[in-house]
C-alpha cells in the first residue's frame, strides 16, 4: 500500500481538473492511502526566494499559510501526482507557487519515489503540454523519481466537457495500477 498526494492546481471546484484527478483518486484508493489537496483550499504564497529554510531548523519557511499543509502530506508520501490545468501552455500559477515552495531542503527527507501527472487544456495543439513535459522530465531526473505514468487531455474547456472522456477510465486505470 502507497500513500499517495494529489497536488490539484484547479481553484475551479468540481471542475475538469478535479473531476480528472478524483477519477484517478478513485482507482487509487482500491490499493492505497490517498490524499487530494487543492489550490482552491490551500492559499499559498509565492517563494520569495530569501532561503530562510536553508537555515531554519527544521527547514522551516518564513511564511506561513497553506504550505504547512503539504509539507505535512509530502513528509508521508510515497507517490506525487500533478494534476493541473493548462493555461497558456503551462501550469496554474496556484500550483506553481505550490512547486516554487518546495524549493528547501527540506524536500530531500520527503519519501517519495513516484511521480504522475494530469494535465486538462482546451486546446487541440499537438504541442499543448510539451514545456511542461520538459519539466516533468527534469524533475523526474533531478529527483531520480520513478515516471508513474500521464494522463493528458486536450479539448476540454468549458465546465463538464471533460464528463464521459475516455480519459476519466484512463485516469482511474492509472491510479488502480499504484502499488
Amino acid at each position: 500500500m502507497s500513500k499517495i498526494v494529489i497536488l490539484c492546481g484547479s481553484v475551479r471546484r468540481s471542475g475538469n481538473t478535479e473531476t480528472l484527478a478524483r477519477a484517478f483518486a478513485e482507482g487509487a484508493a482500491e490499493h492505497n492511502e490517498v490524499k487530494l489537496l487543492s489550490a482552491a483550499d490551500l492559499a499559498v504564497k509565492p517563494c520569495t526566494g530569501c532561503n530562510f529554510c536553508y537555515t531554519s531548523e527544521g527547514n522551516r519557511c518564513a511564511q506561513t499559510d497553506g504550505m504547512a499543509e503539504v509539507y505535512d502530506a509530502l513528509r508521508q508520501a510515497d507517490v506525487l501526482v500533478i494534476a493541473s490545468p493548462v493555461y497558456f501552455y503551462g501550469l496554474s500559477a496556484q500550483l506553481k507557487a505550490v512547486i516554487d515552495r518546495l524549493h528547501t531542503p527540506m524536500r530531500n527527507t520527503f519519501p517519495i519515489r513516484k511521480l504522475a501527472l494530469l494535465l486538462v487544456g482546451g486546446a487541440e495543439l499537438p504541442e499543448l503540454f510539451d514545456s511542461i513535459l520538459v519539466q516533468y522530465r527534469l524533475a523526474l531526473n533531478f529527483f531520480h523519481l520513478e515516471d508513474a505514468g500521464q494522463v493528458l487531455v486536450r479539448g476540454v474547456r468549458d465546465r463538464n466537457d471533460i464528463q464521459g472522456n475516455p480519459a476519466l477510465d484512463e485516469a482511474r486505470a492509472l491510479g488502480r495500477s499504484m502499488r
